[in-house]
């Protein structure tokens, strides 16, 4: 994988997210990506900077809007993300997503009762290679489930869940999503198998 080459180096950590961490933990690619997502945190956003000083970054300051990140900002929450590309002819090709931190624990930005150890952010592939944990990704996909490829990553990860896993999970939904949330019936069936 060319993220885990370019990063690799990084004397801080660092997740691939997204769909590529669904199929990082299956095992096998489930479906296509256009770019590669890769989870920081904000406080180590500027070590990150630094390294990809020679690629063309921007941060998505709203919705929609794409703007040059000059060396040296500090991006405060509300600025979540920064695009990547290695030179502005090319596409973009990595997508950094900031996490937010409080002593110790992964805070999820969406609602922050929710929250966790962040030595239990991510998990190892065989080879090495740190991606987020499915049911935390989930997490962060369950806000849009109508888009294609976040129901296609739902159905990937749906049968090698964990236990503790679809548990987690189903508590996050309810919390979230008092009033129902489409994949929370398939979850709570497939602890009965």
């Amino acid at each position: 994988m060319e993220v885990w080459v370019l990063l690799n180096d990084l004397s801080i950590p660092w997740w691939i997210a997204g769909g590529w961490a669904i199929d990082l933990h299956v095992g096998t690619p489930s479906r296509r990506h256009l770019d590669t997502d890769v989870l920081i945190l904000r406080k180590d956003q500027l070590t990150v900077q630094e390294h990809l000083s020679e690629w063309d970054l921007f941060k998505a300051a709203q919705p929609g809007l794409l703007r040059p990140w000059p060396p040296g900002e500090f991006l405060r929450p509300g600025v979540n993300d920064v695009w990547c590309r290695r030179t502005s002819e090319d596409p973009w090709s990595l997508q950094l997503m900031f996490m937010e931190v409080k002593r110790n624990c992964w805070v999820f930005r969406r609602d922050g009762r929710i929250s966790g150890p962040l030595e239990n952010l991510g998990k190892r592939t065989p080879s090495g290679i740190p991606y987020v944990n499915p049911e935390i990704q989930l997490l962060f996909k369950s806000n849009n489930p109508g888009l294609d490829r976040n129901n296609l990553d739902f159905q990937t990860i749906l049968p090698v869940l964990e236990v503790t896993e679809r548990d987690w999970l189903l508590d996050q939904f309810e919390l979230l999503y008092p009033e129902g949330h489409p994949w929370s019936q398939p979850l709570a069936n497939s602890q009965t198998k």
